[in-house]
Order: structure tokens, then C-alpha cells, then sequence
């Protein structure tokens, strides 16, 4: 199987394609760092290019997308429209212009998060894109042709990060990156189609 990891030079990325390199043909890709492919999931062109450059896949794994945290009366638009074209937007379009490019009864896995269920002080950013992108996977997996599947994957805090978000979460108990990186290949591997996976929460 052929799987496109997106954000893989991140935390979570690196361990979801750790994981799944032991049993399948992994392609990388990121915005920064060292990857087979380069992505910005902001721009649907750069999007498009990606698919083109790496042709058929039969997995479409995404750990990408960034939110502000600050508290909603200091928000600008400016983090608004970044939440949403960075996390929600940006995944909706990896979907939308991965159609043509995942093969028959293929799939996508999307990242989203326990702020969509369980809310924090200047997390409002957060739970909408994660949300949006719950919303969205159900949505889609009425829909989607030709066999394929789409879920999400909604870790709570890493404890690989938790010091730096302690009080961004507090008494939030933390789970590893390879812990969540398994959600994935249950994504990936099993039959399931419109489920958000939780891990840790």
C-alpha cells in the first residue's frame, strides 16, 4: 500500500510514518524539512502540485495544521481566517483535490482534536477547526465515490508536549505520539468510514 503522509516532519508525523513505513511504502510530505515532497496545505496549488508529483496513493495521511490560542477578545481576523485556512480549509481541500489522486476503496485520515469535545481557556480556535473537520468527515463519508473512506484521528494533549501546554491543559492526562499514531493505521488498515477516532480522552 501506498501511503502519503502529510505534516511528516512534525511530532505526531514523524511517528505516524514510523509506524507505517514497517509495512508499507511511505511518501513524504511537509511544508519545512527534509520530506520527498514539499506542501503547503494553505495553498491548493501547492496541493494539486503535490498529487501530481507523487501520482497514485492508495492512503492519504494528514498530522498538519496550525491554530492560534489566544482568548477570543483577542482574537484578530487575521487568526481567525489562519485557524480556519490552516487546519480546516487546508484538510477539506487535501480531500477535495485527492479524489482523482487515491486509488479505488483508498482513504484519508484526517487530524483534529480533544478541543472539539472538551473545550479550554484560548482553545475557541482550536475547537472550531476541530470541529469543522469532525463535521466535515461525516459529511463526506456519505458521499465519497468509488469505495473510499475518510476518518479523523482526535488525540488529546501529547506527552511529548505537555510541559509546554501545561497551562493550556490542565489535569488533561497526555498520551504519546505513537499511541495516536495507531489510530491512524486503524484508519488506514480497517474497514471503518465517518468515525472520528479519540485517543486518550
Amino acid at each position: 500500500m501506498k501511503v502519503l503522509v502529510v505534516g511528516a516532519t512534525g511530532t505526531l508525523g514523524a511517528a505516524v510514518t514510523t509506524l507505517l513505513a514497517t509495512r508499507h511504502d511511505v511518501v513524504t510530505a511537509s511544508r519545512t524539512g527534509p520530506t520527498d515532497v514539499k506542501v503547503d496545505i494553505v495553498d491548493p496549488a501547492s496541493i494539486a502540485a503535490m498529487y501530481e508529483q507523487v501520482g497514485r496513493v492508495d492512503a492519504v495521511a494528514c498530522t498538519a495544521g496550525s491554530v492560534p490560542f489566544k482568548e477570543v477578545g483577542d482574537l484578530s481576523r487575521e487568526d481567525v481566517e489562519s485557524a480556519a485556512l490552516n487546519k480546516l480549509l487546508g484538510q477539506v481541500e487535501l480531500v477535495r483535490r485527492g479524489l482523482d489522486a487515491v486509488a479505488d476503496n483508498g482513504s484519508f485520515t484526517l487530524i483534529t482534536g480533544i478541543l472539539a469535545g472538551e473545550p479550554v481557556r484560548t482553545g475557541s480556535m482550536s475547537s472550531m477547526a476541530n470541529g469543522g473537520i469532525d463535521a466535515f468527515v461525516r459529511g463526506a463519508a456519505v458521499e465519497l465515490p468509488r469505495g473510499l473512506r475518510i476518518n479523523s484521528v482526535s488525540p488529546t494533549v501529547f506527552t511529548e508536549s505537555a510541559e509546554a501546554y501545561d497551562a493550556v491543559f490542565p489535569g488533561f492526562p497526555p498520551v504519546d505520539v505513537a499511541t495516536a499514531a495507531l489510530a491512524y493505521r486503524r484508519s488506514i488498515e480497517g474497514a471503518q468510514t465517518g468515525q472520528t477516532f479519540r485517543v486518550g480522552w
